[in-house]
């Protein structure tokens, strides 16, 4: 298979760092965002209008925020799966509900090639070439867009068929937003207790309490951040909400809820 014509469907602060590896590496790459290309600095020049992003596309990414957005680029607003006359294969990359996403398998053509492949490593893994993808579909057809992800990341994570990309992603973060609420916590409570944060991540690094975001509290970029409904810790909700829906029948999701509560409920930590 030939992989040319790859649009990004969202050029955002993971979609366009993604598409500026691909065309690092030497791919026929350009994206496509409803904001102006003037917004996107020195990416301007591989954005296309929406009419010339459809001519060309033979392989759609799509990285946009949640599900509406998906189905705007897929059915709606774009409506790429109808309007795109030489789509070939639709790369699922935003973290969205894997019922969602396993149910797009009805809704699109048979011809169209579906991957799931969400990423994580948050925008500086993007920008660094070196995201991990958890990644859902046919052996084959994974084994022929490999290329691209070699191209945006480090790390391949084959977790089954359609879908079950999706499924690992919203459980992995799901933990990763328990670790996020717990660890901001402690922190709040070790601030009263008079303790210096920077000694007590050193402890939580090398002891039991071990976890991604106290490990990187200094480096990750919004580990400080408070609920947004645009930001990353905002998006933590949407991701936890995703992991709800796919929950199995009769699970208890009363932990679940609670940490959902809990990262909406986050401040600003200075």
């Amino acid at each position: 298979m030939q992989l040319t014509g790859i649009g990004i469907a969202g050029c955002g602060r993971m979609g366009g760092p993604m598409l500026a590896a691909l065309r690092a590496a030497g791919f026929d790459a350009f994206g496509f965002d409803v904001r102006p290309a003037s917004d996107f600095g020195a990416l301007a020049p591989a954005l296309r209008s929406l009419e010339d992003f459809r001519k060309d596309l033979h392989i759609l990414v799509t990285v946009v925020r949640d599900i509406d957005q998906t189905d705007d680029v897929l059915f709606g607003a774009q409506n790429l799966i109808e309007t795109a006359p030489n789509l070939q294969t639709v790369i699922v990359s935003s973290t969205l509900s894997p019922k969602y996403v396993r149910a797009l398998r009805e809704r699109v053509p048979s011809h169209i090639t579906l991957i799931d492949a969400p990423m994580s490593g948050a925008a500086i893994a993007a920008e660094e070439a070196r995201l991990s993808f958890m990644l859902g579909g046919d052996t084959e057809a994974l084994h022929q867009h490999q290329p691209l992800f070699d191209a945006m990341g480090a790390h391949f994570h084959h977790m089954g068929d359609y879908g079950a990309g999706m499924q690992a992603k919203v459980l992995n973060n799901l933990l990763a937003a328990s670790n996020t609420a717990m660890t901001r916590l402690v922190l709040d409570w070790a601030d009263q207790a008079g303790i210096d944060e920077d000694a007590l991540l050193n402890l939580i690094h090398t002891s039991s309490g071990q976890n991604w975001l106290a490990s990187g509290f200094n480096t990750i970029e919004f580990a400080r951040d408070g609920w947004e409904e645009d930001n990353t810790i905002g998006i933590l909700t949407k991701d936890v909400g995703s992991a709800l829906d796919a929950a199995p029948d009769g699970a208890d999701t009363i932990l679940p809820e609670t940490v959902r509560q809990a990262i909406f409920a986050l401040k600003a930590r200075g």
